[in-house]
């Protein structure tokens, strides 16, 4: 196969290839490592042996996060929070975007005002606290899905991509034919709209999935603890008892020296168990991702 390229493109396209060779890397070894430490023994891990492979493999921190069964309860809270978030946010976001995609929409101009408004200017944490409190969501788990609900960076991303992707000539030829705007919406906006709804999805996911700051204000419910918050708390019992919790004198130094290191994995392993869902679920809308993103971020 003959390469037209000219000399200069080639070696451009090298250079390209080797930075993204090192972001790759760059980006992708620290959780490589995280896995591999996870199953290493800490000992070798501290000493700095553990580098490509796992030395010294070593299960028990899995063994214990598995066997609590707050882990399970905290992935079943998790799951709730993430999946119902998710939701509400579809059934808010979406038609939200798209109404504000239409140019014969109006005050649009004003109502994306004071959506981005409040991307560079918010209560702070007490009002927001105080708000939650008052509309009785403490305590609940509302108050993980509802404050949330309508992330306005998706919301312009959202907008952007039907702007692109529906032209108007689409909606008038649909309603010569009697399409009104809710049929439209549904046959029409939906389907072309899957890229985008899959990038809403996998931002409240990951979202979701990895917050525990809103649950650590809010819940005091341990049984409605997120899996953040389990992990959180489990790794801070352990690694109270193993550097001086109550009654530490009392065991044997073999048996300090094995719940220090028992910590230690623990703090990889909590890691692990965490990004697990996420990096399951990535492969199945990388392609909508990919798409979504980009046109919905560059063009308009």
């Amino acid at each position: 196969m003959v390469d037209f390229r000219s000399r200069s493109d080639r070696i451009f396209d090298r250079i390209n290839v080797a930075l993204l060779v090192v972001v790759l890397v760059a980006t992708l070894y620290p959780v490589y490592f995280v896995v591999i430490a996870s199953v290493s023994s800490p000992t070798l891990v501290s000493a700095g042996h553990v580098y490509l492979w796992p030395d010294g493999f070593n299960v028990e921190g899995y063994s214990y996060i598995l066997r609590d069964k707050r882990i399970m309860f905290g992935y079943r809270n998790s799951l709730i929070y993430a999946v119902g978030q998710t939701i509400i946010s579809l059934v808010l976001t979406i038609p939200a975007a798209y109404a504000l995609s239409r140019r014969d929409m109006r005050w649009r101009g004003l109502i994306m005002f004071y959506f981005v408004f409040t991307l560079y200017f918010t209560g702070g944490i007490i009002p927001f606290y105080v708000v939650v409190l008052k509309l009785g969501l403490k305590d609940s788990v509302w108050s993980l899905m509802l404050p949330n609900a309508v992330n306005v960076f998706n919301l312009i991303i959202a907008r952007t991509f039907f702007q692109s992707n529906i032209p108007d000539e689409l909606l008038e030829s649909a309603q010569l034919d009697g399409c009104n705007n809710t049929r439209f919406f549904v046959s029409i906006v939906l389907p072309v709209g899957q890229a985008i709804i899959a990038i809403v999805v996998l931002f409240n996911v990951v979202q979701n999935w990895n917050a525990f700051f809103h649950a650590l204000l809010f819940i005091n419910d341990q049984a409605k603890y997120p899996l953040q918050l389990v992990l959180r708390r489990l790794l801070i019992l352990n690694q109270l008892l193993s550097g001086g919790g109550e009654g530490l004198e009392a065991l044997s130094p073999e048996e300090i020296q094995r719940r220090q290191l028992l910590a230690d994995l623990l703090r990889y392993g909590t890691i692990v168990v965490a990004i697990a869902p996420l990096m399951i679920l990535y492969p199945f809308i990388q392609r909508h991702f990919v798409k979504g993103i980009m046109v919905g971020s560059i063009k308009g």
